[in-house]
């Protein structure tokens, strides 16, 4: 397989990975939403989460197939995210973006909107989906209060106000992330081919990053306002 054909395989890992994990994160978000329906309703769909396929599947089993197949989509992701870019920076010399003079480059610099939102946004993602994991998955460190109900600690913990503003900083980059990832994996799995599937495109890009960023960012910002408490 040519260098080029091999990068053309690792886009299209890269955009099915990618699109892998946009469902997940509308599954999670209507998860999230959960919380305005009270203590009863969060924690009874969080208890859902381990039992759902049984008897066919053991307790958690469902939830740890969904586990399994984010954690692949995750790492084919960033493998084939930094394999393109370190291809790109060989292609360029490692000059980066000083590649060539454009009209909006007049020096050589070619800064785009999609170096920055996609490597560093997917950077500042990976880490707080750590710092997230450790608090409301693993129960590891407790802003707010130690709990044993997810509604407890999704309460308590944004209650604090910078553990909100580091979760709203997080999806302002997954929004600039999730709009020109979207469009880019669709773009690269051929939808892309006249004026009218691309304007489509980025209209559905749009809405989706909107639709995710708007939901995720409703129930800590309610709770901090005290729209919705323990």
């Amino acid at each position: 397989m040519s260098a080029q054909s091999s990068t053309v395989v690792l886009k299209a890992a890269m955009a099915v990975s990618g699109l892998v994990m946009v469902l997940f994160l509308l599954a999670h978000m209507y998860g999230n939403l959960k919380v305005f329906g009270g203590r009863a309703d969060f924690d009874g769909y969080a208890a859902h989460l381990r039992t759902m396929g049984e008897p066919f599947l053991p307790y958690a089993g469902a939830l740890w197939v969904v586990r399994v197949v984010l954690l692949v989509s995750v790492l084919v992701h960033i493998y084939a995210a930094v394999t393109v870019w370190l291809r790109a920076r060989a292609a360029t010399g490692g000059r980066g973006g000083w590649r060539y003079q454009s009209s909006s480059g007049r020096r050589g610099v070619q800064r785009s909107y999609a170096s920055f939102t996609m490597r560093w946004g997917g950077v500042v993602i990976a880490l707080f989906v750590v710092y997230h994991l450790l608090h409301l998955t693993w129960n590891t460190i407790h802003p707010g209060g130690a709990s044993d109900s997810p509604y407890e600690r999704v309460v308590g913990g944004f209650q604090v106000w910078w553990v909100t503003l580091s979760y709203l900083v997080a999806l302002l980059a997954l929004g600039f992330h999730l709009r020109h990832g979207f469009w880019s994996a669709f773009a690269d799995l051929g939808a892309n081919t006249s004026v009218t599937r691309r304007r489509r495109l980025n209209e559905a890009a749009t809405a989706v990053a909107l639709l995710v960023t708007v939901g995720f960012a409703a129930p800590p910002l309610a709770i901090l306002f005290g729209w919705v408490k323990r």
